[in-house]
């Protein structure tokens, strides 16, 4: 795979209203018009380059799907208030009333709740399945199935689907695939790779600054309209809509996720073979060790590596609980949820961001008490870090104290 986004990124060039270099916000909710008729126009769908309300679209967030849309190399994007906003659009847009969905059994936790516990009010339903295992998800398919949905790297236990043999399972049913690509950025391009529909949390590596939440839809020109229409697209009529503000902050650090994309996945690959030498149980799709790390390999944009999200694996919940928060002490990073910050970020997934899967289902997949899951950041000299975090699982007896002396 050798799809060039970040140049198509970096290929987007604007003005401001008075020739800056960044696109003026558009801080405004609702627009003005000479003509009645042109508003009447606007409503229906039939003028281009004039806006109704904020809600509709506004300059600001179009300025941000058309990068998104480059990143992904889809016709289009739509930016919304978080991700959970791009999701729940998503699936009500292309599913009714007793339909069905096959999804991956390892997804973000709101996901997965929006999923099995609110959408059942609507008589639909999912099966939850191992997305690795290409004849379970094909046997899972039913008349009723609507869409297949997945992470292209599964969020806690990254397992990675095989994107290419999905859409090709996708197609052969005459569904889409609905992608969740938010911890792969730029190292996967799940849309050249067959996905329909490519999901992200802008809030997360696209960001990078973990100081807003937003969501993006990336996909066809048509489905992107059918999402934004004013009588029944989901996008529109859930409200979910970006502020201005949030939108042209996101674009202007999106100009640099090349960048750290790189460093992040530069440092997490360092880290998971130190650990992982160290007999720590590590997890991390750069790791030959890892399932997946052949399907990632192939499917991957090499310049960009394995990501910035690996796990370890302590053994117990009062362990990982002692070592996040002496690592927090140590300004190693900090006890918190989300990913992609300049930090590194550490929870434990099971009592956390996937605290919404029941504990038998927690078991069942893999998901232990121990589990750490690090979003490792982009930290400039990487070797300190390591032997700080290595001090630090030496003095709560994780590893052993001669470790320090290798």
């Amino acid at each position: 795979m050798n799809h060039k986004g970040a140049e198509k990124i970096q290929d987007l060039q604007y003005f401001g209203e008075f020739g800056g270099v960044n696109p003026s916000i558009s801080d405004s909710s609702t627009y003005t018009f000479l003509s009645a008729k042109t508003m009447f126009d606007t409503f229906e769908g039939n003028t281009e380059g004039c806006y109704l309300y904020s809600r509709h679209s506004s300059p600001s967030n179009l300025y941000l799907g058309e990068a998104l849309a480059a990143l992904e190399g889809t016709e289009s994007a739509n930016v919304y208030a978080s991700g959970m906003g791009a999701i729940s659009a998503v699936i009500m847009q292309l599913c009714d009333a007793g339909d069905h969905i096959v999804s991956s059994r390892t997804i973000y936790g709101g996901t997965y709740a929006f999923m099995k516990n609110f959408l059942k009010k609507f008589d639909l339903s999912t099966s939850f399945v191992d997305i690795t295992d290409l004849e379970i998800v094909e046997n899972s398919i039913t008349p009723k199935t609507k869409m297949i949905y997945c992470e292209a790297v599964s969020n806690p236990l990254l397992e990675v689907a095989n994107i290419a043999a999905l859409s090709r399972l996708a197609k052969k049913n005459n569904i889409p695939l609905v992608v969740d690509n938010t911890f792969s950025p730029l190292s996967i391009s799940a849309a050249q790779l067959g996905a329909d529909v490519v999901i992200h949390s802008l809030t997360k590596f696209i960001n990078g600054t973990s100081d807003c939440v937003a969501g993006a839809v990336c996909a066809s020109t048509e489905f992107c309209l059918q999402l934004k229409d004013v009588n029944d697209g989901a996008g529109m009529l859930f409200g979910s809509t970006l502020d201005s503000l949030r939108a042209a902050s996101i674009l202007k650090n999106m100009r640099t996720l090349h960048i750290r994309m790189k460093k992040h996945s530069q440092n997490t690959m360092f880290l998971a073979k130190q650990f992982e030498s160290e007999g720590l149980r590590v997890v991390y799709p750069g790791l030959p060790s890892h399932s997946g790390h052949t399907i990632f390999t192939n499917q991957m944009n090499s310049e960009y590596g394995y990501g910035g999200l690996m796990t370890i694996d302590v053994g117990s919940l009062d362990m990982a609980n002692a070592l996040m928060e002496l690592m927090q002490r140590e300004n190693l990073g900090y006890l918190a949820v989300s990913l992609g910050f300049y930090k590194t970020l550490f929870s434990a997934p099971g009592s956390s961001t996937s605290s919404e899967i029941p504990q038998e289902e927690q078991e069942e997949m893999g998901l232990t008490d121990g589990l750490i899951r690090f979003s490792i950041g982009l930290d400039n000299d990487i070797q300190a870090t390591y032997m700080a975090m290595k001090n630090c699982m030496v003095k709560l007896g994780i590893l052993k104290e001669e470790a320090l002396l290798a």
